[in-house]
């Protein structure tokens, strides 16, 4: 019951729930959530934390930079919940305005993100 729990509890916020959908189907660089969100790097990493400590997401260091992307665990109750979620999401039009916005801060470098925000590689 402690894994649902938390999975839930991670899921309950607006922001991660953003998250979880800009992550959908593929990896994304820190500074890349910072830019969607217009977020401080601290606050975005505290979400991601929640994620990953849920077992939601899943992270990998290259070099200076953090990436994140869904965790991949099948028949897991993180999984089960998050397609549940993400089937309800595909109609909201916030995550539908993020999804076209993702579109443009994919077309920049990382390393450009940071630089714009004037902010430590992530």
């Amino acid at each position: 019951m402690r894994e649902i729990l938390r999975v839930m509890k991670a899921l309950s916020d607006e922001t991660r729930l953003r998250i979880v959908a800009a992550l959908d189907g593929r990896e994304l660089c820190l500074c890349q959530i910072v830019e969607l969100l217009g977020l401080a790097n601290s606050t975005v990493s505290r979400h991601m934390s929640i994620l990953y400590q849920a077992g939601i997401v899943r992270s990998r260091k290259d070099g200076r930079w953090n990436w994140f992307r869904m965790a991949d665990e099948d028949g897991t109750q993180a999984q089960a919940a998050v397609a549940l979620v993400m089937r309800s999401l595909a109609a909201d039009d916030r995550i539908r305005d993020d999804a076209q916005r993702l579109k443009q801060i994919l077309s920049v470098a990382p390393e450009i993100l940071c630089r714009q925000r004037n902010s430590p590689p992530c």
